[in-house]
């Protein structure tokens, strides 16, 4: 059993509404997150951010690997060190704010953060679901928090 990373934001609370400076047509900045609990022996921390109530597949809104496990956090519109962003659901490298569907009801955002005890392999593309079976072996830690937003 992997141990519990702790994930928290000075932008919004656990289960609470993201700013909509955040969301893609508010301004589209990633929020500011802090995690405490990284192990020792992490070699790589791995953000993952993504909505499950975008439809069948969940919406990859930021995937970033290689982030030194040495750091504790990240400002606002920054990227955390040493990570390396990936592609998003819109088709573009870097963080991909929330855009529901007008009318739906506020969606979920997951932001996922793991421990690696050793460097993630994923394809070309990943999508969150790679991202996941990736993790499974190399888990050492992991923790999230969720964010919703409607429009």
């Amino acid at each position: 059993m992997a141990d519990l990373l702790y994930v928290r934001s000075t932008a919004f609370n656990d289960h609470d509404l993201m700013p909509d400076r955040m969301s893609r047509s508010g301004g589209n900045v990633s929020p500011p997150l802090e995690w405490s609990g990284v192990p020792d022996a992490a070699t790589e921390l791995v953000l993952l951010v993504e909505d499950p109530d975008a439809g069948r597949t969940p919406s990859l809104h930021w995937l970033v690997t290689g982030i030194d496990p040495a750091t504790d956090g990240m400002a606002e519109g920054e990227v955390p060190a040493g990570g390396r962003e990936w592609t998003n659901s819109y088709g573009a490298t870097g963080w991909g704010g929330p855009q529901p569907p007008l009318g739906d009801d506020p969606h979920r955002y997951f932001f996922r953060l793991y421990a690696l005890k050793k460097p993630l392999s994923l394809p070309e593309t990943p999508q969150a679901t790679d991202v996941h079976r990736a993790v499974q072996s190399r888990e050492l830690a992991s923790g999230n928090m969720v964010a919703t937003f409607g429009r």
